[in-house]
């Protein structure tokens, strides 16, 4: 009446299932490998005496829809918790890890599908299939989330415990249908998220920032500051890193600016990229930095390690939170401090949120040109207020104007980026700093971005002008590495685009 292994062992109802020699290992995190998005449907139970299904593949799955709005019902789950809960006690997690992750993934299918058949569940082969899928995720890979993350249109996801889950699509908000099994099955996939890059999340350190293999990034809260449970929240890295042409195709920015951003970041002008969050700030970050000089060596600081840059003499240094003594913490201006000893052409800081800025500015105006850097602000103007705070707030004693002064000295240009109401992005300023006039600091813009109005869908429609600046203040820096033919072109075309001539 019960199914036999494939090793001839009879399987005795009610007892674990022995592993096959090659045995399953250890539920320890792997990479997420591409998942499938489709629904399940509602699994019924067999009556006795069911036939139960053959265990075969299934045909290979259609793309998953844009968003999948299905709810699985809870049969699925408790189904689902049955055949999970059983495959544990059966499985040998000592052995798991001495296999690769498809020799992992083949064994637990197999074991699955026993277990299938001693339940007398019956299912179609695509409902098994999904099945097996979501257990193989839940052993070797994220559960839940790994159709989200295979997906390249989503931006963000986010956990607000273990039975809802938001995305964001093309700049807007989503409702899934995915949900976790339990608050506990949502706990060890944030554990075994931030385990990977020697981080750890629970009721003594219950917040945390960690990043994805791919690089995403990664914040986990954990009861009982979070009250519903975990909140998993995920900003996702596309597998095809963006680049300025990518921008301009999405109208993000026009030729000409991009021709200018390319140049500012050829001529090692120091760059602060404004904007709020969700606008875009750590992508264009990137975009700028595949202009840099492949034999430039350059040392980035974050506090989870993002960036993707493809120069070949790059160091990646992360901070570290303390340990649960509450030391041995490195934070961002120890970071930034220690890579001015390590003999770097440029810095790039992830983000500048505190007084890390100071060290930064410094580094800027002593011989690191080129350096670059994020911050939170919604204008340019907001940006360099901001700057000046956060040294004020690092318990640094200077005048306002010494500090301003600084700025001037070190800030070349603010790229500013915006995350409009339609969910769009857009590059919405490009502004020098020129220097100073008595307490002030003054800045000329040379592209922005206005808004007209909007269509009958909603969508905000604007045009990117140029200001009609022909000679930037960095004009030498250009004339220097040899660009200021590209630039005073680049201007010129803007111009043209100004008199309505596209």
């Amino acid at each position: 009446m019960f199914g036999k292994r494939s090793d001839g062992n009879s399987i005795q109802p009610g007892s674990a299932i022995p592993p096959s020699p090659g045995a399953l290992a250890g539920g320890a995190a792997a990479a997420p490998a591409a998942a499938k998005a489709a629904t399940v449907p509602d699994l019924q139970a067999t009556p006795a005496g069911g036939q139960r299904p053959t265990a075969q593949a299934a045909p290979p799955a259609k793309p998953a829809p844009a968003v999948d709005h299905t709810r699985r019902s809870e049969n699925y789950y408790d189904i689902k918790s049955t055949i999970f809960n059983a495959l544990i006690d059966a499985i040998d997690l000592t052995q798991l890890a001495q296999l690769d992750r498809e020799a992992a993934r083949d064994e637990i299918r197999d074991i699955v599908n026993e277990i299938i058949a001693l339940k007398d569940v019956v299912m179609s082969i695509a409902e098994q299939e999904e099945l097996l899928e979501d257990i193989c995720n839940d052993v070797l890979g994220y559960g839940p989330l790994e159709p989200l993350l295979a997906r390249d249109d989503i931006a963000d996801i986010m956990v607000n415990g273990a039975s809802t889950v938001f995305i964001e699509v093309n700049g807007k908000m989503q409702k899934t249908g995915v949900r976790f099994r339990d608050n506990a099955q949502l706990l060890n996939i944030c554990q075994r998220i931030v385990s990977q890059v020697g981080r750890r999340v629970d009721e003594a350190s219950p917040i945390c920032d960690a990043r994805l293999p791919d690089g995403s990034r990664v914040n986990v809260i954990v009861p009982p500051l979070a009250i519903d449970g975990a909140a998993l929240t995920i900003r996702k890295f596309k597998k095809d890193r963006l680049k300025l042409p990518d921008l301009v195709r999405f109208k993000s920015v026009t030729p000409e600016g991009a021709t200018l951003l390319e140049i500012i970041g050829r001529v090692r002008c120091n760059v602060l990229i404004s904007g709020g969050t969700g606008s875009g700030k750590t992508t264009l970050l990137n975009c700028l930095t595949g202009y840099i000089d492949h034999d430039e060596r350059i040392i980035t600081c974050e506090d989870a390690a993002e960036l993707q840059l493809q120069q070949p003499h790059t160091v990646r240094l992360e901070t570290r939170p303390p340990n649960l003594e509450g030391e041995g913490s490195i934070s961002m201006r120890d970071l930034v401090k220690n890579c001015l000893r390590m003999r770097p052409e440029r810095i790039i800081v992830g983000e500048v949120r505190g007084p890390e800025a100071f060290d930064l500015l410094q580094a800027m105006n002593t011989g690191h040109d080129g350096s670059m850097g994020t911050l939170h602000a919604n204008s340019p103007r907001e940006a360099l207020s901001r700057l000046e705070s956060m040294i004020t707030m690092g318990g640094f004693a200077l005048p306002s104007k010494t500090i301003k002064e600084m700025i001037t000295g070190s800030i070349d240009v603010i790229v500013q980026a915006s995350r409009l109401r339609d969910g769009s992005r857009k590059i919405t300023h490009i502004t020098e700093v020129v220097g100073m006039e008595g307490d002030v600091i003054i800045t000329q813009d040379l592209f922005v971005y206005e808004i007209v109005g909007e269509d009958a869908n909603g969508k905000i429609i604007g045009r990117h002008r140029s200001t009609g600046i022909a000679r930037p203040h960095f004009w030498d820096r250009a004339r220097y590495y040899n660009e200021e033919r590209r630039l005073a072109d680049a201007l010129e075309k803007a111009e043209t685009r100004n008199d309505g001539n596209e």
